[in-house]
């Protein structure tokens, strides 16, 4: 490691003020940074320091985020191979397919090396296109803003192509990726400036730009297969309750899902948002780590819960509503990617709420309006995408509110 410094050191000069690449020091900065500690430090005694800078707490989340990766490529692999050795669906004809049978791999959902090779070949090459294209204009606004590139891509770069169907055309890869980039931070200048979730505001563009590629029978790699995710399912008969709740509770499209099931992943949908379980395990390392807030992770669940709770008593009662609403709030925290969005996205420290009393806010908003549209609107059946962007928009305002709340009180304290 003492030559790869040595090496950077001597290349130093030719990226700093009067350099021939002058221009690209960004570039340089950014492979600096990522390899060793910067050696700039603060002078003076009004800083506060602390060993957590912006790439190691990026870094954890990319180290909590494992578990969703891992699973990510592996049901990926499990979900096409159960459909095709179950001649539910045909092998598609792609160059996926023609690399993983020149391997020597065959379609058997029992294999965890062929599940999990399969998986890796939808998965890795949605992630390298998400980075190389996010990556490059990261550099280009670098350069030509004459600031360092930031670390933040890293996150954004991991989790997009969790938030993906395995069958999503590599180019929209790109367009989407770009335009959350472009549209969700760097127009408004950057990491920490951004207001929008960019990972998010990527997939909400494919959702409405190319709705035919990222919803429908779109989950499964596999030719010819018929099958909606759990959440679509229910949204097909939101006004059967009788039909929507058997599809859940006793199977959707004969698969028998349990609660279990859905809890640990073993279900169709987005490749990383399927398994509830791997993320708890990025919760309690983000929350160990002091990374993530656990108030907004506990605020978010309670809105969800107490929201599908009333509803779901309201049915009970025999209140007419729909397949959704009438779902028992346990349901609702394993299916669709509430538990990915509760984790890695209402956390993002820079679009969501700051402060301590406006992340209790912040989280139960996002909650709430997860189960609203996922029971009012069946167009929209995930909830969780749209509910963080709308909390994203409101943050500054709940922030606003939560700090005038607490002069006017010093005010009123110190007056009398």
């Amino acid at each position: 490691m003492k030559f790869i410094r040595n090496l950077l050191d001597r290349a130093a000069p030719l990226f700093e003020e009067g350099g021939k690449l002058e221009r690209l020091y960004p570039l340089y900065e950014a492979g600096d940074t990522f390899l060793y500690t910067p050696g700039e430090i603060t002078h003076g005694t009004t800083h506060v320091r602390d060993g957590l800078d912006l790439k190691r707490m990026m870094v954890f989340v990319v180290i909590a985020l494992t578990p969703c990766i891992l699973m990510a490529m592996w049901n990926t692999g499990y979900q096409a191979n159960s459909a095709i050795h179950a001649e539910a669906g045909t092998a598609p004809e792609n160059w996926q397919e023609s690399l993983f049978t020149s391997l020597g791999m065959a379609h058997d959902p029992g294999s965890l090396l062929d599940n999990i090779v399969l998986g890796a070949i939808y998965f890795l090459p949605v992630y390298i296109v998400t980075m190389t294209v996010g990556g490059i204009i990261e550099v280009i606004f670098g350069i030509v803003r004459k600031h360092e590139v930031n670390e933040g891509f890293l996150v954004t770069g991991m989790l997009f192509p969790l938030t993906l169907p395995p069958t999503i055309p590599l180019w929209q890869v790109a367009l989407g990726i770009a335009f959350g980039v472009l549209i969700g931070k760097e127009v408004f200048g950057g990491t920490g400036k951004n207001f929008l979730n960019p990972a998010l505001t990527a997939r909400a563009f494919l959702y409405f730009a190319y709705p035919n590629q990222i919803t429908g029978n779109v989950w499964i790699a596999a030719d010819g297969f018929s099958g909606a995710t759990t959440l679509g399912a229910l949204a097909e008969n939101k006004d059967n309750l009788d039909v929507g709740l058997s599809q859940i509770l006793q199977g959707v499209d004969g698969q028998g899902i349990t609660w279990m099931q859905a809890f640990l992943g073993t279900i169709t949908g987005s490749m990383g948002e399927t398994s509830a379980l791997a993320c708890l395990l990025g919760a309690a390392f983000l929350i160990l780590t002091g990374v993530g807030s656990w108030k907004i992770m506990a605020a978010t669940v309670l809105g969800a819960v107490g929201t599908s709770g009333v509803f779901w008593l309201a049915s009970l009662s025999g209140l007419e509503t729909s397949a959704l609403f009438a779902l028992p709030p346990w349901w609702h925290l394993v299916i669709g990617g509430f538990a990915f969005g509760c984790v890695f996205m209402v956390t993002d420290p820079v679009s969501a709420a700051m402060t301590e009393k406006g992340k209790w806010f912040y989280g139960i908003l996002v909650g709430v309006l997860t189960i609203l549209i996922r029971g009012i609107n069946p167009a929209f059946p995930e909830g969780i995408m749209l509910a963080i962007l709308f909390g994203n928009v409101m943050a500054p305002l709940i922030d606003y509110f939560v700090i005038q709340g607490n002069i006017n009180r010093r005010m009123a304290r110190y007056a009398s």
